[in-house]
C-alpha cells in the first residue's frame, strides 16, 4: 500500500489539497496539514463540505474550528470533529 506522501507526488489533486490546506495561520497549518492524512477517507459530501470549508478566510475557519464559532449545519459539526480527532 502506498503511503500518503507517495500518492501527494502522483495525484495532483492531493497536491492541490495539500497547498489549499496551508495557511497564514500556523494553528490551522498543524490541524488542516493532520487532516490531510484523513481525507481519502471521507464520504463525497464530507470531502464538497472541506472544500467549502477551506473557502472561508482564515479567522473565521480557525473560530470554527476551535470551536469559538459554532458551526451551522449539522454535517459541518460532524466534519469539525472529524478535523478535530487527533
Amino acid at each position: 500500500m502506498q503511503n500518503l506522501a507517495g500518492s501527494l507526488l502522483l495525484n495532483p489533486d492531493l497536491r492541490r489539497l495539500r497547498w489549499r490546506c496551508r495557511r497564514g495561520l500556523l494553528e490551522l497549518d498543524i490541524v488542516l496539514g493532520r487532516f490531510v492524512e484523513r481525507y481519502a477517507g471521507l464520504d463525497e459530501r464530507q470531502k464538497e463540505l472541506f472544500d467549502e470549508l477551506l473557502d472561508l478566510p482564515d479567522t473565521t475557519l480557525w473560530d470554527m474550528i476551535s470551536g469559538k464559532t459554532p458551526a451551522l449545519q449539522d454535517d459541518q459539526r460532524a466534519l469539525l470533529a472529524i478535523i478535530n480527532a487527533d
